[in-house]
């Protein structure tokens, strides 16, 4: 399953395929009635899915927002707020009753699972053991694949380069600091960034298509600065982890000049002579997350 702010979707596959699903099938989260109520959303899908596919579950695999403190075992750094510090892992699990083993992961490690398995990781280099699943979308994070294996790390937050600070004393994030890649990179950072050169509020396709049309100054800096501190940003993932290849996710990966552009700024900031780590864009579109989910089980 992936779990969302504003839907839940589920698939039954027979085998570790993409090319071998049974059923899929969505309702809504209603997050707005409460914590105990995503839960009981969780449980009614998953029987749905039993019904749909005449079989019943014993492993469950689910993306979500966030993702589960180890020490502690609640939950934490997820936009929908109600999940934050309550147990979900036990809840759910209780929930769904003893037969069912419930695997968690954040929903940008299962993005990160499902283009590394089976999407565009594996069409780049079909012999890949490590990767980095970029999102850049709402917000800004990250999935890291080691081993073929998503890495969580000791406090569950591998791969959140979201909140990493790329302009010192930059724009406050919701995190405490400020500048964090995520108030650069994301899609509202850039309107909001548009914004204030303007007083023009457009969603980030249309300030793109000004770009595109090199009919608007102020779209052309909002997408160079996009392109510059993406460089700069993902340089630091590459120089730290140097994976087989970067793959990036979200609204914002439609923009072409990323893998250009961007491309470029990147060599500038890598501590090696040449820049050879292919950063590319997603195949699986919005699938990857369950197919991710799914793969956590198999």
């Amino acid at each position: 399953m992936d779990l969302g702010g504003t839907k839940i979707e589920g698939i039954v596959l027979k085998e570790a395929s993409i090319d071998s699903e049974v059923c899929r099938l969505r309702i809504s989260t209603e997050a707005a009635k409460g914590y105990e109520h995503i839960v009981s959303q969780v449980a009614l899908l998953l029987a749905q899915l039993e019904e749909a596919s005449g079989c019943k579950a014993t492993k469950l695999g689910i993306g979500t927002p966030g993702c589960v403190d180890p020490p502690t075992q609640v939950f934490k750094n997820s936009n929908a707020t109600c999940l934050n510090t309550r147990p979900f892992h036990k809840d759910l699990s209780a929930a769904l009753g003893v037969d069912v083993e419930v695997v968690i992961a954040n929903d940008a490690n299962c993005f990160a699972l499902a283009e590394h398995n089976w999407g565009a990781v594996r069409q780049v280099i079909p012999t890949a053991t490590t990767s980095f699943g970029v999102i850049m979308g709402t917000g800004v994070g990250g999935g890291l694949i080691i081993n073929n294996t998503t890495v969580s790390g000791a406090m569950g937050i591998a791969g959140e380069w979201g909140h990493n600070v790329l302009i010192p004393d930059g724009p406050d994030c919701y995190c405490g600091k400020k500048g964090c890649v995520e108030q650069v990179l994301s899609g509202p950072a850039v309107e909001k960034f548009y914004a204030e050169q303007t007083d023009l509020l457009l969603p980030l396709q249309q300030i793109y298509q000004r770009y595109l049309d090199a009919s608007d100054e102020a779209a052309t800096a909002a997408i160079e600065r996009l392109l510059n501190y993406f460089g700069m940003a993902i340089a630091t993932i590459i120089n730290i982890v140097d994976p087989d290849v970067v793959v990036i996710g979200g609204g914002v990966s439609n923009i072409a000049e990323l893998y250009t552009i961007g491309y470029e700024h990147a060599k500038n900031h890598v501590f090696n002579p040449i820049l050879t780590t292919p950063i590319v864009a997603p195949l699986l579109g919005d699938s990857a997350g369950v197919y991710g989910a799914a793969a956590l089980v198999m």
